[in-house]
């Protein structure tokens, strides 16, 4: 019974469903969400055609050499540079420090090691290609049948209702103008626990559907928000993934071309046995200094890195969670995901979700595939480095409780790499600090071994110190040399402006990366010791950020750095001189903030075509129209005031369907609320109106007593005065 009367709520959501969606709403419901991610693989899916000798595909046998060949670089570059820093290395008084310093070193180094080569891998692919590579050329031109039915579905909780519906809006109108918006259907999902955003999400889906003439475009908002973005897109899978062959996920800041996602779905048509396909996203959208350089960054260097991956990845690749399509049969099926036992906050609920769906996609016999090379898939950066630093604490916690499940059954090596990785790209920041304090140490221990006569040590360290600075900058370098040999230089503002853009990108770069090591340092030890984690989506739109703001997160790390700078002053100056590079831009992180928050400085650099990128010269038209609809103004009134738009509350009351909730104890409840508002004594709360707007006849009596409030009847004696 209580399955029924969801499902009634669902339908009546969903003004104008299709009759084939409608008739899922008393379809028994999908049971997957309760299989445990131990749970045995049930057969293995479909292959692409394999040779008869090794039994496997060409790109299985490709990639197993490319694999090896990676390690083996690696492991040759980190044992060379790790005997070099053994043998150039004094003999210390404490051994036992030496020794875990080393070992510290050993770690970073084939982490730096990884990164540097699997960008070379990139390079290599960008200009002569990769033959095993899932490209947008090999989907079939051959038109598309009805039955590959794709949904469209954007999880949104909490969002700038203008930027997101504006993203939407202009993504629907491209894919009209595609031919193929037959096949689409487009929902709106939402967690929003704000009454205002929720009648503001309400009106927006109401112009969206008047505006583009389409019944197929649906809300749902969920009345009980469990597992986060997660949860609902699997509550969309329960409701409505029976109905769809296809389903691309939508971030609430993604855009996407119609002909990038009818080739997504040429691509699934083609390849039977892909369970995901993934884009790369193109950063787009703010003016910031900090969002153009990281947008910057993101297409100059960026690529490199997302190619590589590929390279040795291939058809077990990476999942983001957004932007990508996804078989839905497969997904229900294998994908559920089950909470992580045991206590404290790296168990309960998966919140990095999107590696660990790859992994069990991959466990089931399907493939997961990055398609680099298909455009017209957007998303925005965060506008500045508090919403980025926002964004990587819950990140780190995500990816630190993925790596519980590296030894988890069924996984591939790959994707146990993958969460192993994950979890290294935030471990990596505390184990970079504790690498410079266990140096500080040693140095102090040892005296400043820098100035002994010894030049195979002098020699040795700054041979180090220069190879690790080359790995880490020849990803830019390589990402330069990329555009300028592809003759793309103009889309940058020039070779020259291209050139000055990566300076000013490395040294923006250079400055922010101590705040990230301590930042993500911090958020490490929260993670393991249990602190609180606020889970709320980033700002989407671009503000400046206040100095109070900037010094509450950065000023005590710049005081701490202080006092260490004052104490090292008085007891061994020379050491000032090692700790600069960190300890500096720890204590200009208060003005580096708000600098590079500031819109009109970035609106500056951009005039001096410095940090551009391509979109910013010749820009999509989806981009247009996306940010053509932000800058419309927003008509929805002020809440609580939309009580009197008649047609807003009408939308709101159909939104819900026809619910019995005036009768009983919630309904006397309801009146003696109403009651009490009506006369001044106890005002409602952010709870009692997201009540009220999930129960029509509810919210019908608040209208009708807030716009006509009863009036006070007068006493015979009052009406003799």
């Amino acid at each position: 019974m209580s399955n029924t009367r969801e499902h009634a709520r669902s339908a009546a959501a969903v003004p104008s469903m299709p009759a084939i969606v409608r008739g899922a709403m008393v379809a028994q419901p999908w049971r997957g969400l309760t299989r445990g991610l131990a749970d045995p693989v049930i057969g293995r899916g479909p292959r692409h055609i394999a040779d008869t000798a090794g039994g496997r595909a060409p790109w299985e046998r490709a990639a197993r050499w490319r694999r090896r060949a990676l390690m083996a670089l690696i492991v040759l570059a980190t044992v060379v540079a790790t005997t070099v820093l053994s043998y150039a290395q004094p003999t210390y008084q404490y051994p036992v420090l030496q020794q875990v310093q080393i070992g510290l070193f050993a770690l970073l180094f084939a982490w730096v090691a990884a990164g540097c080569i699997t960008a070379v891998m990139g390079f290599v692919v960008l200009l002569r290609g990769d033959k095993h590579m899932l490209s947008k050329n090999t989907a079939s031109n051959r038109p598309l049948d009805d039955s590959a039915r794709t949904a469209l579905i954007m999880p949104i909780c909490n969002e700038d209702v203008n930027t997101v519906f504006a993203g939407l809006r202009a993504t629907c109108e491209s894919l009209a103008s595609s031919g193929a918006a037959r096949l689409f259907d487009v929902y709106i999902l939402s967690d929003s626990s704000d009454p205002a955003l929720r009648a503001a999400e309400l009106a927006a889906w109401s112009e969206l559907r008047r505006s583009l003439g389409s019944d197929r475009i649906f809300y749902r908002w969920r009345q009980r928000r469990t597992k986060r973005k997660a949860g609902n897109v699997a509550d969309f899978c329960r409701r409505w993934g029976r109905n769809y062959r296809y389903m691309v996920v939508l971030d609430a800041d993604s855009v996407m071309s119609g002909d990038s996602l009818v080739t997504l779905v040429r691509l699934m048509e083609t390849h039977p046995t892909a369970g995901i396909l993934q884009t790369a996203p193109q950063a787009c959208g703010h003016n910031t200094l900090h969002a153009r350089a990281q947008q910057f960054a993101s297409r100059v260097a960026g690529r490199l890195f997302t190619v590589g991956m590929q390279y040795w990845q291939l058809g077990e690749a990476h999942y983001w969670g957004h932007n990508a399509i996804i078989r839905v049969e497969p997904f229900m099926k294998h994908c559920a995901l089950a909470p992580i036992p045991g206590n404290g906050r790296l168990s309960g609920e998966i919140l990095s979700h999107d590696f660990v769906e790859a992994a069990l996609m991959r466990r089931a016999g399907y493939h997961v595939w990055l398609v680099p090379d298909l455009v017209g898939s957007f998303e925005q950066q965060p506008p500045h480095i508090l919403a980025e630093l926002q964004r990587d604490r819950r990140w780190c916690q995500g990816n630190l409780q993925n790596a519980r499940l590296i030894a988890e059954p069924g996984f591939h090596a790959v994707h146990r790499g993958m969460l192993l990785t994950g979890a290294m790209a935030y471990l990596s920041a505390p184990l970079w600090l504790l690498y410079v304090i266990l140096g500080a140490l040693l140095w102090w221990v040892g005296g400043n071994v820098f100035f002994t006569p010894e030049d195979d040590f002098t020699l040795g360290i700054l041979g180090l110190w220069a190879g690790t600075l080359i790995m880490l900058v020849l990803p830019r370098v390589l990402g330069v040399l990329a555009v300028l040999l592809k003759g793309e230089q103009r889309f940058y503002g020039g070779g020259a402006n291209l050139a000055r853009s990566a300076f000013l990108e490395i040294g923006l770069s250079a400055l922010q990366a101590p705040l990230r090591m301590v930042a993500h340092t911090l958020f490490v030890v929260g993670a393991l010791i249990g602190w609180k984690l606020e889970w709320k989506s980033p700002p989407r739109e671009a503000s400046d950020v206040s100095w109070r703001e900037a010094a509450q997160r950065f000023a005590p790390i710049g005081l701490a750095v202080l006092a260490i700078a004052a104490v090292l002053a008085l007891i061994h100056p020379p050491a000032l001189v090692w700790m600069s590079p960190v300890g500096l831009p720890l204590l200009l992180a208060v003005p580096f903030t708000v600098l590079t928050s500031r819109s009109g400085l970035g609106e500056r650099v951009r005039s001096a075509n410095l940090l551009l990128i391509p979109e910013e010269t010749w820009r999509p038209s989806v981009l247009r129209r996306a940010r053509d609809h932000a800058q419309l103004p927003s008509r929805v009134p002020a809440w609580p005031a939309l009580l009197g738009d008649s047609r807003l509350c009408a939308l709101v009351c159909a939104a819900m369907g026809p619910r019995r909730t005036s009768r009983g104890l919630r309904g006397h409840m309801r009146r003696e609320q109403i009651k009490r508002l009506a006369l001044g004594d106890a005002p409602l709360t952010l709870a009692d109106w997201m009540r009220f707007l999930s129960e029509p006849s509810s919210l019908q009596q608040l209208r009708a007593a807030t716009l006509f409030p009863p009036q006070p009847q007068l006493s015979p004696a009052s009406i003799g005065a």
